[in-house]
């Protein structure tokens, strides 16, 4: 039987005052109760990993730890690959997401890719934890990742950027304008935003604390006066999330149908809201800031991640040198 994991389950279980220990090299634990022991440990912020690793779990969640081999992920995946691709349409009454099916479309290489991670992750966490036996061999080893596709890299120009925030101002749901913009100014993931709590926020320092940096320590990201002002307007108890479902207050609000609102009224086409993070990056770059602040405000773990935006600090430079020179005499 799998045992279902929510990000709501996830977190009770942290907050407790016991945990249940740690098999030491113990071959025989079963993949099942092997995720059971690392969700209760998880304080990340990836509110898919509960799903992807459910999937695993269904899969082989019966095998022992020991019996796993490349194998049997190699065969998981390539029948992963044939599962229709799904799309979010909200949450059950027990506050679990609901995906619908896109018969037509299979399973991206970078979904396949996140779910191969989610157990690579798993099964790298037994062994640093020495819940794996000695010489165990990682069963991920050897599988190479699918090659994804060039990733778009569509941001707004500063005429699309005023529409979309008077559109998301006018939304319906009043925290729209907020989002947005703390997305355009601070370049951080959805999953980071709509999981803020108002603890991780400080108004007077102008700063708010999301997600982890590659050291383990909370990444503060400064905050501009129009988004602190914004905040100030809706400011909470410190448990209670700044975007909240008004009927799960537990859980994010589901801003899908707000969003393409906003987009249709600014007159946007193909454009996600992941890609306000791009927006703001290109708008860092395009300013002067160098690459490597841009990555390192942006949580990019590799240098390679914020390359896709050097070419339009050579612009901005190769701009600025044009309006320069046009000043200059010609020498004949």
């Amino acid at each position: 039987m799998v045992t279902r994991l929510t990000a709501g389950a996830t977190t009770a279980i942290v907050s407790g005052s016991t945990l249940p220990a740690l098999p030491m090299r113990d071959g025989s634990i079963t993949l099942d109760a092997l995720v059971m022991l690392r969700m209760q440990r998880y304080a990340g912020r990836d509110t898919a990993l509960p799903a992807r690793l459910e999937w695993w779990q269904a899969r082989l969640g019966a095998r022992r730890l020991d019996s796993i081999t490349d194998d049997d992920v190699h065969a998981a995946l390539e029948a992963l690959a044939l599962e229709p691709a799904r799309y979010f349409v909200g949450w059950d009454a027990d506050g679990r997401a609901i995906y619908k099916a896109k018969r037509q479309q299979r399973k991206s290489p970078a979904t396949l890719n996140r779910y191969f991670v989610a157990l690579q992750s798993l099964l790298t966490w037994a062994i640093k934890q020495r819940i794996a036996p000695k010489g165990f061999v990682h069963p991920c080893a050897g599988i190479p990742k699918r090659t994804e596709p060039a990733g778009k890299t569509r941001f707004l120009d500063r005429g699309e950027r005023e529409r979309l925030l008077a559109a998301a101002a006018r939304s319906k749901w009043d925290r729209l304008h907020l989002l947005v913009l703390l997305a355009l100014t601070t370049g951080r993931r959805k999953g980071d935003l709509v999981n803020l709590r108002w603890r991780d926020i400080d108004l007077d320092a102008r700063t708010a604390s999301v997600g982890r940096t590659k050291n383990g320590d909370p990444a503060v990201l400064p905050l501009v006066p129009e988004a602190v002002a914004e905040l100030r307007r809706f400011q909470g108890k410190p448990e209670a999330l700044v975007f909240a479902s008004r009927r799960r207050p537990q859980q994010p609000y589901d801003f899908v149908f707000p969003w393409r609102d906003a987009l249709k009224v600014a007159g946007i086409r193909g454009f996600r809201f992941h890609d306000l993070r791009h927006t703001c990056a290109s708008v860092l770059v395009q300013k002067g800031v160098p690459v490597l602040q841009v990555a390192d405000l942006l949580g990019h773990r590799q240098l390679s991640m914020t390359q896709r935006y050097a070419h339009l600090a050579v612009e901005h430079r190769a701009a600025t040198a044009a309006r320069v020179l046009d000043d200059l005499p010609s020498v004949v």
